[in-house]
C-alpha cells in the first residue's frame, strides 16, 4: 500500500516535469525580442483606425515610421496628428494595395523595412447570396491579395538587412479569422487565408531572422466599424456582440507588445485568447508556458467552443422562427 502510494506520488511529480521538458525541446521557433526603437516600421492602412493608433504608438517608442493608405488627404491629416502628439515626422505613401507596382514603388522609396505591419482591410457584412461578386472580390483583393503584394514587395530588402537585428512581418487578421460568423463569408475567407499565409511564410523567412505575427482584434471602435454596422445583418450583430469591442489605441498597444515578443498569435482580449487556445492546431508556438496551456486545455476548449456554437445556432434558429 505504501509502495503504491509512493509510486503514485512519483508519477504525479515526474509526469508534469517530463511534459514541460518535452515541450521545451519541441517548441519552435525559439523565443525572441524584436526592438521597436530606431527601427523602420512600415504600416499600411495607417491613416485611420488601428493603423493610425499603431503609428502613434511606434513613433512614441522611437521608431522611424512610414504609413501607407489610398487617400493622400487622410495621410496628411494623420501625419499632422502624429507630429502634434509625438513630435515625430512620419513618411507617408499613397497607394492602392491591389496594385502591385504602386505598392512596390512606395516600398522601394521608403527603403529597407524592419517591421512590416499589413493592417489594411475592408469589411462588408452580408449573407453570401446577397453579396455582389464585385463586393466579394473587393474584400479578397484588399485583405488577402493586398497582403501578398506588400510582403512580396518588401521581402527582398528585408532579407538583405545586415546587422539590424530581427525583423517582423505582422498581419492584421480578426476574430473572424479564427471562427466563421454569419454574414462574414467573404471577410472570414480573406482573414482565414492570412493564417495559412502566415504559417507557411514563417517557415520561409525564419532563416533570415524575420518573424511573423497574426493579430486578432475584435470589433474595434473605428470610423470603418460605424460604416460596417449600417449594413450588418441582425444575426451578425447579435453574434459579434458576444465578444464586445475595443478602442483602436488598446488594440495597437497589445499588438506592438506582441510584435516585440515575436508571438505568432496575438489575441487582443479574453475571447481572442480563448479562440487562440481553441484553434491552436498546427500553429507554431514560442512559449513553453503557452504550449503547456494549449496541451492541457485542448479538451476543455473544445467543449467551450461547442457551447459557443450551440448558442450561435440557437440564435439563428430563433431568428428564422421569428421570420416565419
Amino acid at each position: 500500500m505504501v509502495r503504491a502510494s509512493l509510486s503514485l506520488i512519483s508519477l504525479i511529480i515526474i509526469f508534469p516535469i517530463s511534459l514541460v521538458l518535452l515541450l521545451f525541446f519541441l517548441v519552435r521557433p525559439r523565443p525572441t525580442q524584436i526592438p521597436i526603437k530606431n527601427r523602420h516600421v512600415f504600416i499600411t492602412g495607417g491613416s485611420s483606425g488601428i493603423g493610425l493608433a499603431l503609428a502613434h504608438q511606434a513613433a512614441s517608442q522611437g521608431a522611424q515610421v512610414s504609413i501607407l493608405a489610398r487617400s493622400l488627404t487622410k495621410l496628411e491629416e494623420a501625419k499632422q496628428s502624429i507630429k502634434l502628439a509625438t513630435g515625430i515626422d512620419v513618411d507617408i505613401y499613397s497607394a492602392d494595395v491591389r496594385e502591385f507596382e504602386a505598392v512596390k514603388s512606395a516600398i522601394d522609396e521608403a527603403g529597407p523595412i524592419d517591421i512590416l505591419i499589413c493592417n489594411q482591410g475592408v469589411f462588408v457584412a452580408h449573407e453570401l447570396e446577397n453579396s455582389p461578386l464585385q463586393e466579394l472580390k473587393f474584400m479578397i483583393d484588399i485583405n488577402l491579395m493586398g497582403t501578398f503584394h506588400l510582403i512580396k514587395a518588401a521581402l527582398p530588402n528585408m532579407k538583405s538587412r545586415v546587422g539590424r537585428g530581427p525583423g517582423s512581418i505582422s498581419l492584421m487578421s480578426s476574430q473572424a479569422g479564427q471562427v466563421g460568423i454569419y454574414g462574414y463569408t467573404a471577410y472570414s475567407a480573406s482573414k482565414f487565408g492570412l493564417r495559412g499565409m502566415a504559417e507557411a511564410l514563417l517557415q520561409e523567412v525564419i532563416g533570415y531572422d524575420i518573424h511573423v505575427s497574426l493579430i486578432f482584434p475584435p470589433d474595434t471602435d473605428t470610423p470603418g466599424l460605424l460604416e460596417e454596422n449600417k449594413s450588418k445583418p441582425e444575426i451578425t450583430s447579435i453574434i459579434a456582440a458576444s465578444s464586445g469591442s475595443m478602442k483602436a489605441n488598446e488594440v495597437a498597444k497589445i499588438a506592438l507588445s506582441g510584435i516585440r515578443s515575436g508571438r505568432f498569435f496575438i489575441p487582443c482580449n479574453l475571447e481572442g485568447f480563448a479562440l487562440c487556445l481553441a484553434t491552436a492546431g498546427m500553429s507554431p508556438q514560442r512559449s513553453v508556458l503557452m504550449a503547456l496551456i494549449e496541451v492541457i486545455g485542448a479538451g476543455i476548449m473544445r467543449i467551450a467552443s461547442l457551447c459557443f456554437q450551440w448558442s450561435w445556432y440557437v440564435i439563428i434558429e430563433k431568428w428564422h422562427a421569428r421570420k416565419r
